[in-house]
């Protein structure tokens, strides 16, 4: 966007010079007083986006320092951090601009869009400076990520659960024996996300079954299988690589375990020794929890895709319910084992769940209140703390257990 913003202000200094020159306007104002003018505010807007920039890179660097470098993309993702860098350098751009057409006259025009628009750029500043303030706050990112990680739920798993037992996938038609074809990544990476409809597409129309070896967000490093082709295998290798997309870091896309581990590192790192904030890692599980309940109310993937006639195309890796739990609370719950907050956070969240999934997905639920419960029992030696500790409480501590 910044680069687009100078783009605009080299379109934008020629069409209103051009108006300028139609309406004859000219401003009550020497050349040389106008060049001075505008030669300070040119070099002024360079020296005051290298500093908003410095500042930015800062601000998020000691961010990503106590919370999690996972958030960095998020950060500059923001939409008003990057409206305000693209007005701060189109500023720059249209006053160096004008400064070099300046001649015999002065344009009207040209003279209060240059003037006005420095005077704006320092409004911008200050409401950029409350909005980072603001977007930095361990609660602000974390609602952030929780909120995109609703998007990409619903996405990826995109029907509800209507019946309380879910239906076993057929497996009369999955392939068997050793697979006719395999293609090898060419490169490294993350995968980071595939075509679904593509490779169905490619299967029927070869009359064959594509199976996709990595789990989005694996890494994949060269000459590591990346398809395996089970019956007909005449469909070329370029045509399977241009259905998945590789890069240097997990992203959000078709992650929704990556929305879950950004939320985890954010409350491990909050529940080290060196920053000991487990009020934090309670905000995280207030996200975590909502997560969990849209996960556990959906119908997951059973990693088969099928054509039109009902022929499996398709296979792939997905996680389960179970992936999600563990990630969701194993680590929290160890790094917590000291913090009464944690476990009684914990606790409510556990039991709500159970109360909220179906029956089969809450026995590994049980499992995990079993497992704090233990850990309880081993982390506090007064019979006082281990009996807090072991009650639940949405607050961690001040509130009381759900009904």
């Amino acid at each position: 966007m910044p680069f687009l913003g100078m783009v605009f202000a080299m379109v934008a200094v020629r069409v209103i010079h051009r108006v300028d020159s139609v309406v004859g306007w000219q401003a009550s104002v020497s050349v040389d007083g106008a060049r001075a003018v505008f030669g300070a505010l040119a070099s002024s807007m360079l020296t005051f986006i290298v500093f908003v920039f410095s500042m930015l890179l800062v601000a998020v660097q000691l961010a990503s320092a106590q919370l999690s470098p996972r958030i960095i993309a998020t950060a500059f993702r923001d939409r008003v951090t990057s409206f305000a860098l693209t007005v701060f350098v189109f500023t720059f751009s249209f006053s160096l601009a004008v400064l070099a057409r300046i001649d015999a006259s002065v344009p009207q025009i040209t003279a209060w869009v240059v003037t006005y628009s420095n005077v704006a750029c320092v409004g911008i500043y200050l409401y950029l400076i409350d909005h980072v303030g603001r977007m930095l706050r361990p609660v602000s990112l974390l609602s952030r990520v929780a909120a995109e990680g609703r998007s990409v739920i619903q996405a990826v798993y995109p029907r509800r659960l209507v019946e309380r037992v879910e239906s076993p996938a057929d497996a009369a038609d999955l392939p068997t024996g050793t697979p006719s074809r395999t293609i090898e990544h060419s490169g490294d990476g993350v995968l980071l996300a595939f075509d679904q409809a593509g490779l169905v597409e490619l299967a029927r129309r070869t009359d064959c079954v594509i199976e996709l070896v990595p789990q989005v967000g694996d890494f994949v490093a060269k000459g590591n299988p990346l398809f395996r082709l089970h019956g007909r295998a005449s469909l070329a290798e370029h045509e399977l690589r241009q259905t998945v997309a590789f890069g240097p870091e997990r992203t959000m896309e078709q992650d929704p375990l990556f929305v879950f581990r950004i939320i985890v590192d954010i409350a491990s790192k909050a529940l080290s020794p060196a920053i000991n904030d487990p009020t934090t890692a309670v905000l995280a599980l207030d996200q975590l929890h909502h997560l969990l309940r849209t996960v556990g109310l959906r119908h997951l993937d059973t990693g088969q895709e099928r054509d039109a006639t009902g022929r499996l195309r398709l296979l792939y890796r997905t996680p389960d319910w179970d992936d999600f739990v563990g990630l969701a609370v194993t680590e929290i719950r160890h790094f917590g084992r000291d913090s009464i907050q944690v476990a009684r956070r914990m606790r409510a969240m556990v039991a709500d769940l159970i109360k909220a999934v179906p029956d089969h997905r809450a026995v590994r639920l049980r499992q995990e209140l079993d497992l704090l419960h233990r850990s309880v029992e081993r982390g506090f030696l007064e019979p006082e703390d281990r009996a807090r500790a072991d009650t639940g409480d949405s607050q961690g501590m001040g509130g009381t257990e759900p009904s």
